[in-house]
C-alpha cells in the first residue's frame, strides 16, 4: 500500500515571518544548536522520512528572521548525521553560486557520514541580492539559470559515476591509485563548466544523493522531470495541485520512462489548536505580529521587487502593478492566482505571503489537519508533505504529538523505518552506477 511521506522543513523561531516576535518561540532561533539536535531526534522517534534544511546566501531587510543568522547547512547536517540513524538529511545547494566538483564532493561526503541518507535540494538562486555576494551585480536570467543547473547536475552525476565499480582497497594494495585509468576522468567541456575529474572521494552508499528540486515554473518542471526524485512545491488549491502533480508525472514518463517514480511534496503551514476557535486565535495572534513595512518589503521581493510603497493596504490586489522580472516565477503566479480567487486586498496578500510565503495554510484541530492531508494524498495532489510549523516549538510539538498519531492510526504514514538508504526507505529505486 502506498503511504504518505513526511518531511520536516527545519526552522529556528518558526516559519511565520513574525515568529521571532512571539514570546513562546525558541530563544536563539536557528542558532540554538542543542534544540536543533533535540528536534532531529524527535523527528526520528516520530518516524519522519527526512529533515530538510534550506539555505540563503544573503541578508537584507527582507530576510526571514530565521535566516538572519544560522548555521551553514551542510556542516550542520554532518553533525546531525552522527546523532541520528534513519532520518533522511536533505540540504539545499545552489548551482548558481557553487562549482560542480566542490558540491559533488561535499554531498558525497554527507552520504558517507550518514550511511546513505543524504539528499540534495537543487536550487538556482533567483534573488539578485545573492549575486552581489559573489562578485556579480545581477543574477543570471531565469531560464538560463536552469540551463546552467542542468549542466551542473549532469557533471555532478558523471563525477559520482567516475568511480564506477572501483574497489579502492585493491587500488591501495596495488600501489597504483590510478591503475587502468580508474577512477576515470570525465573530461567535461560544456557551455558553463569545464571539469576534468575524477572525483577524489569514492562512491557513497547511495551512489549519489537523493535529488530534490523546488520550483514550479515551466522551466523548473522541465528540469524536475529530467532530474528530480522528490519535488517540493507551493500549492494552495486542491485542483491546481492535482493538475500540477499529474502534469509533472506525465513529463517524467515522457523523459525517463514509466519505471521512474517521482515524489511530490507540497509545503503545508499548520496552525493547530485543541478547537477551531483556538486554532484561529493562534493564527490571528501571529498574523497581527507582522510589521506592515517588513511585510510589504517581503511581498515585494517575491514580486520581482515591485514598488508597493505607494499603495493603500485596502487596494484590491488585482489593481496592483506586478512585474515578476527575474525572480521565482512560479511563486509570483501562485500569489496572483490565489489573490484573484479570494478577491484579496493588498493587505490580505501581504499577510498571507509574509506569513506563509505562498504555502498552503491549514487552520484547525489536529483532526482538521489530518483530514486535509488525507484528502490531498488520496486525490493525487500530493505523495507527502513538507511540514512547516509557523511557530517553534509550540506548533512543531502540536503536529508531532497530535497530528502524527492520527495519521498513523489511519495507516497513512510509516510506523517504522525500512532498512537501507534514503531511497530505499522512500520506496524509490537505487541509482544504477555506470562503470
Amino acid at each position: 500500500m502506498k503511504r504518505m511521506k513526511l518531511g520536516y522543513f527545519l526552522t529556528g523561531f518558526g516559519h511565520h515571518v513574525a515568529s521571532s516576535r512571539h514570546p513562546d518561540s525558541i530563544k536563539g532561533g536557528g542558532m540554538n544548536f542543542k534544540k536543533t539536535i533535540e528536534q532531529a531526534k524527535i523527528l526520528e522517534r516520530a518516524k519522519f522520512d527526512f529533515l530538510f534544511m534550506s539555505d540563503s546566501l544573503y541578508v537584507d531587510k527582507k530576510t526571514h528572521p530565521d535566516m538572519f543568522t544560522f548555521f551553514e547547512p551542510l556542516s550542520l547536517m554532518s553533525i546531525i548525521a552522527m546523532e541520528t540513524k534513519h532520518l533522511g538529511l536533505i540540504v539545499t545547494g545552489s548551482t548558481s553560486f557553487s562549482e560542480p566538483f566542490n558540491l559533488a564532493r561535499i554531498f558525497s561526503s554527507l552520504d558517507h557520514y550518514s550511511d546513505g541518507r543524504a539528499g540534495w535540494n537543487i536550487v538556482t538562486s533567483g534573488i539578485n541580492a545573492t549575486a552581489q555576494n559573489f562578485s556579480g551585480k545581477k543574477n543570471v536570467d531565469h531560464d538560463l539559470r536552469y540551463d546552467q543547473a542542468d549542466e551542473f547536475v549532469d557533471i555532478s552525476k558523471k563525477l559520482w559515476d567516475s568511480w564506477g565499480d572501483v574497489d579502492s582497497q585493491n587500488l591501495h594494495e596495488a600501489g597504483k591509485f590510478l591503475k587502468d585509468e580508474q577512477p576515470k576522468p570525465i573530461n567535461y567541456e560544456g557551455e558553463f563548466y569545464s571539469v576534468k575529474g575524477p572525483l577524489n572521494i569514492e562512491q557513497s552508499p547511495q551512489g549519489y544523493p537523493l535529488l530534490v528540486q523546488a520550483g514550479s515554473s515551466k522551466k523548473g518542471t522541465e528540469f524536475a522531470s529530467k532530474h528530480a526524485e522528490v519535488v517540493f512545491t507551493a500549492q494552495n488549491d486542491l485542483d491546481d495541485a492535482i493538475n500540477f502533480a499529474q502534469n509533472l508525472k506525465n513529463q517524467v514518463v515522457e523523459k525517463r520512462g514509466s519505471d521512474q517514480e517521482i515524489v511530490i511534496m507540497p509545503g503545508i503551514f499548520p496552525f493547530i489548536g485543541e478547537t477551531r476557535v483556538e486554532a484561529e486565535a493562534n493564527y490571528k495572534e501571529l498574523q497581527d505580529l507582522i510589521d506592515p513595512e517588513m511585510g510589504l518589503e517581503l511581498l515585494s521581493s517575491y514580486l520581482g521587487d515591485s514598488d508597493l510603497s505607494g499603495y493603500d493596504l485596502s487596494t484590491p490586489f488585482e489593481e496592483v502593478e506586478v512585474d515578476k522580472g527575474n525572480n521565482i516565477q512560479s511563486r509570483v503566479d501562485l500569489i496572483k492566482d490565489t489573490a484573484k480567487k479570494n478577491n484579496s486586498t493588498l493587505e490580505d496578500v501581504m499577510k498571507h505571503v509574509a506569513g506563509a510565503r505562498g504555502h498552503h495554510i491549514i487552520v484547525g484541530t489536529p483532526e482538521d489537519v489530518a483530514d486535509r492531508m488525507e484528502e490531498w494524498f488520496t486525490r493525487g495532489a500530493a505523495d507527502g508533505f513538507n511540514i512547516m510549523p509557523p511557530l517553534n516549538p509550540t506548533q512543531f510539538e502540536l503536529f508531532v504529538d497530535k497530528v502524527i498519531p492520527i495519521l498513523k492510526e489511519r495507516g497513512l504514514v510509516q510506523t517504522d523505518y525500512n532498512e537501507g538508504t534514503l531511497r530505499e526507505k522512500l520506496g524509490l529505486s537505487n541509482i544504477k552506477i555506470h562503470s
